[in-house]
């Protein structure tokens, strides 16, 4: 099988990416690298550096499968830019998704947010319930999802909306609450947890890229929206646990961030899909490979950080 990966040098992708190459696909890679590559060289790996803003940089003949990756990740990235992030979450999908209809793919996998839902007061956040993004970053992802769908009689279209993604990943991301909160112990021996009654939905990078396998193994089966989180923990909550492997303290503070929701991924599980791996595993294995000196806490791990001192110098 031959597959396409937008962002596929980014934190998820650098997980999924050696996944399947180790199912003997070939896989095509397109990614700006931003934040570099870290993924290791393999016979049938191709990697391009490109901005999927530049359709005509995409190569999709041959191609069976998209799975869609690339964007302005998270919302103060977002903000930054917020006619860049229109370009590149907007429309880019749009023009792939185009692209890809005329040139036959089967399949296109889309990684949406969970965060589209925006605030919510339910006790659990199915799909069905209505959109409310309140960045830049979520109306991008809601955006997509609806131009998507539009190409769902052309193709098998498979949306997921991930939570909170945490654990180890060559290409690290510092800036998502459990790995930040796990470093700032390790580092300075304190937690500071910004407001800490949210309740925030996570999954780790093992379940997250396995699921989009998953995808690929059900494509006649699966085609829609479907969440995927697994532990519906606060933040308050998430920074104890890091205590219980990491002695430090916890300082709480005021939070301007409002969003917490309760995510069901029933209909996902419906499919057969079971995580095999938990937030206190994502932890212990950040602090493992801490200790062995393979994770240290960089610049280009944070992506606010690296954007403002790069790519908007």
């Amino acid at each position: 099988m031959n597959i396409l990966i937008t962002g596929g040098c980014g934190y998820k992708g650098s997980v999924l990416v050696p996944k399947l190459l180790a199912r003997g696909y070939r896989v095509n890679v397109v990614d700006i690298m931003w934040f570099d590559n870290f993924l290791e060289p393999h016979k049938h790996l191709n990697v391009i550096q490109a901005d999927v803003r530049n359709i005509d940089s995409i190569p999709l003949e041959g191609i069976e499968t998209i799975i869609h990756l690339a964007s302005v990740a998270n919302d103060p990235c977002g903000d930054l830019n917020p006619k860049l992030t229109w370009e590149i979450s907007g429309l880019a999908t749009m023009q792939l998704a185009d692209k890809a209809v005329r040139n036959n793919v089967k399949q296109f996998i889309y990684a949406s947010s969970g965060s589209v839902y925006g605030v919510k007061e339910e006790d659990q956040v199915t799909e069905d319930l209505e959109l409310k993004p309140i960045s830049e970053y979520n109306k991008t992802k809601m955006v997509a999802e609806r131009v998507l769908l539009s190409y769902s009689d052309q193709m098998a279209v498979q949306i997921i909306r991930p939570a909170t993604v945490c654990g180890y990943s060559p290409r690290m991301r510092l800036d998502v609450s459990v790995n930040m909160l796990t470093m700032q112990a390790l580092v300075n021996g304190l937690i500071t947890v910004f407001g800490g009654n949210q309740t925030r939905p996570n999954i780790h990078i093992d379940d997250i890229t396995d699921i989009y396998l998953h995808l690929i193994d059900h494509k006649d089966s699966m085609s829609g929206i479907y969440n995927a989180g697994f532990e519906n923990i606060s933040i308050m909550d998430i920074a104890q646990m890091v205590t219980r492997h990491v002695p430090c303290e916890i300082s709480v503070t005021e939070s301007n961030d409002p969003r917490s929701y309760r995510v069901n991924s029933d209909r996902l599980l419906a499919t057969g899909y079971k995580p095999k791996k938990s937030v206190e595993d994502a932890i212990k294995e950040i602090c493992e490979r801490h200790k062995q000196g393979t994770l240290k806490d960089e610049d280009r791990f944070h992506n606010l950080k690296w954007m403002q001192s790069t790519v908007f110098k």
